[in-house]
């Protein structure tokens, strides 16, 4: 399903399931909430990126009942990246495949099934203000249910269907936020709205990840990487169409293609992407037959992508998942942001630099609208030039 679908059904169907929902939650006898917790599921149906900032969030689950214990719910395009992670055990990973509203529905169904039979009674609902997935949390027959909840604001409805309330904090990263939403689980419900605690008490770590030497040099001969190369720069144009606001203009992309080229000797340059992006990279890389620029879009699976990561000097990318998994590994990465803030979703570690114009109209994609915005010209990402990042690279290669 597109996500302009998924909002309008989460919107006019969500809705109406909440309200009903409530009112059933309401009648029904109250339950212990505060009992010990043996089994936790976490549903993150969307974003790749969000599974490295959870980490510590996995990781604080995984200790506190056991890596057999723990659950995760995840679209099916997003779950490699947990596979990657190495947190939980692949068969708890329960993948939804949202190609169709028929196979979401069959495959919500099947997993709340399993839940059911599993004893689930802890959630955590890690979306922001979604009614789908605080529905699926109720649906489980948890008893504790963690999750964001509105209070006296006016972020979107979804009922009263958590039991441990989160207040929004828009001045928490992300990484913090989904830790804590595992520690609210040892918090009293009572004492609302959660946590009354110092957020620098929610430390959280990066993943180290290390792809096999066999794969390194797989991926080397794969992509024919000049063995000559001094340097690899990997450049993500994200052109597809999925994130049009996020996106930095493809002659910049050139420009700096060019400017890399001309100011540094056997740097190999190489683009990343989906198949779907190969097209109009070709488009960017032009008339440039230079071997030691090459499009790996759609040649390459997530392993290979990640040893390509390893193998790299640095990364370039706009805010999307690339710059999120390239932070597990030692290479430097610019990120660019436009209509998010990096002060919530910008990826951790000291090698990640930022590249922000914080204009007054950002962030325009953010919880209270679904990270749906109405803007048409993300001047945001027009006003970070080329000669602004290539700056940048002088300073960090």
């Amino acid at each position: 399903m597109k996500p302009t679908t998924i909002k309008w059904i989460d919107r006019r169907v969500g809705v109406l399931v909440c309200r009903v929902l409530s009112t059933i939650n309401l009648l029904a006898s109250k339950v212990q909430q505060n009992s010990k917790t043996h089994k936790i599921l976490f549903i993150k149906l969307i974003e790749q990126g969000a599974s490295v900032l959870a980490y510590s969030a996995l990781k604080e689950a995984v200790e506190k009942v056991g890596k057999d214990n723990v659950y995760f719910l995840v679209f099916k395009e997003n779950r490699p990246i947990l596979d990657l992670l190495n947190v939980l055990k692949k068969e708890n990973i329960i993948e939804i495949n949202n190609d169709s509203f028929f196979l979401f529905l069959k495959d919500i169904l099947k997993a709340l099934f399993l839940f059911r039979k599993q004893k689930i009674d802890a959630c955590i609902d890690m979306e922001f203000f979604s009614r789908a997935s605080v529905i699926i949390a109720y649906l489980t027959g948890a008893k504790k249910r963690v999750g964001l909840f509105s209070f006296t604001s006016e972020h979107p409805y979804r009922g009263n269907l958590i039991t441990h309330k989160i207040h929004y904090n828009p001045y928490v990263h992300v990484s913090q936020y989904y830790l804590m939403l595992v520690k609210a689980l040892e918090e009293k419900p009572i004492n609302e709205p959660l946590l009354k605690k110092q957020v620098s008490e929610y430390k959280t770590t990066l993943p180290q990840v290390k792809m096999p030497e066999t794969l390194l040099a797989e991926v080397k001969q794969k992509l024919a990487i000049p063995s000559d190369s001094s340097t690899i720069v990997l450049l993500n144009p994200n052109a597809s169409d999925m994130l049009p606001l996020r996106r930095w203009d493809t002659k910049n992309f050139e420009d700096l293609m060019n400017r890399i080229q001309n100011s540094y000797d056997k740097v190999c340059i190489i683009f990343t992407g989906v198949e779907e992006e190969s097209n109009k990279i070709e488009k960017i890389i032009g008339n440039n037959k230079s071997p030691y620029i090459i499009n790996s879009a759609g040649k390459t699976s997530l392993k290979e992508l990640m040893a390509l990561y390893q193998l790299s000097n640095l990364v370039i990318t706009n805010d999307s998942g690339p710059g999120h998994f390239a932070s597990m590994f030692k290479t430097q990465v610019i990120v660019l942001f436009g209509p998010e803030t990096p002060d919530l979703f910008a990826p951790k570690g000291e090698h990640i630099h930022v590249i922000y114009k914080n204009l007054a109209c950002s962030p325009c994609v953010n919880v209270f609208n679904h990270r749906f915005s109405p803007c048409t010209d993300n001047v945001c990402m027009k006003s970070i030039s080329s000669e602004e990042v290539f700056n940048k690279i002088k300073q960090v290669l």
